[in-house]
């Protein structure tokens, strides 16, 4: 294995580059544009993106075909999901390639269609992270409650099923009748709540600034953080038993 911080060295055997620089636009246009003198068309180029559309991105290499996301989940060497985004250029030669090296890798692919914000696992993440913040906003439950009726109710079922399964396993006329009576009075707003905002504006950033939603001074975030990355290490352990 080599280790460069020299570009040409980096990809001077590459046959698969999986691109994982900041989230700008024009940083990730400069890199490509480098790449296109770099790499030939035999070479697939996979972005780590977790927000930019492919389009936006291949439209910045000279091989679009051979461009695809791979969108790993933080903190990556615990979570297995990958998500695998292609379009209508993307070589069904390529996604297959790129599934197989994720598998490899001991990961587990998901692939994603078609091109929409976010993906999927951020879509789901952000609308539990919407409906949070309304409860917190209206004062319905402290954010101490409002985190364990996630950790201590469906965060204990989607280790082993998803929101799908789950409904299957609960009956979907029973899913379909709370469907129909709950989604008009859930959460719709556009931007983020008031106390998020709120906290934003203040310059409390949450764990790097040392508060936002809760104060995190003393051991207790390296506790959170142990105890966390315990937990992933069970369930990545027990995926591998399963293989």
């Amino acid at each position: 294995m080599i280790f460069s911080t020299n570009l040409e060295k980096t990809v001077e055997y590459a046959t698969f580059v999986i691109e994982a620089i900041p989230e700008d636009l024009e940083i990730k246009k400069e890199l490509y544009t480098r790449l296109n003198g770099l790499l030939d068309e035999d070479i697939i180029l996979a972005s780590n993106t977790s927000g930019f559309t492919l389009n936006q991105l291949s439209q910045f290499y000279n091989f679009p075909e051979n461009f695809i996301i791979t969108h790993f989940w933080n903190p990556a060497h615990l979570i297995p999901l990958v998500e695998i985004v292609k379009n209508d250029v993307t070589r069904q030669s390529v996604v297959n390639r790129t599934t197989n090296l994720i598998e490899t890798i001991g990961k587990k692919p998901i692939l994603i269609q078609k091109e929409i914000p976010g993906f999927i696992g951020n879509r789901l993440q952000y609308a539990l992270f919407r409906e949070a913040q309304s409860l917190l906003d209206k004062g319905v439950a402290s954010k101490e409650d409002i985190d364990a009726a996630v950790t201590y109710s469906v965060g204990r079922r989607y280790p082993i099923i998803g929101p799908l399964m789950t409904a299957d396993l609960g009956g979907l006329d029973t899913f379909s009748s709370i469907s129909n009576y709950l989604f008009e009075d859930l959460n719709t707003d556009k931007f983020s709540g008031e106390t998020l905002a709120r906290h934003v504006q203040s310059g409390e950033l949450g764990y790097k600034t040392g508060k936002g939603f809760y104060n995190w001074d003393g051991p207790l975030p390296q506790e959170i953080i142990n105890k966390r990355d315990e937990i992933l290490m069970y369930f990545l352990k027990r995926d591998l038993e399963e293989k």
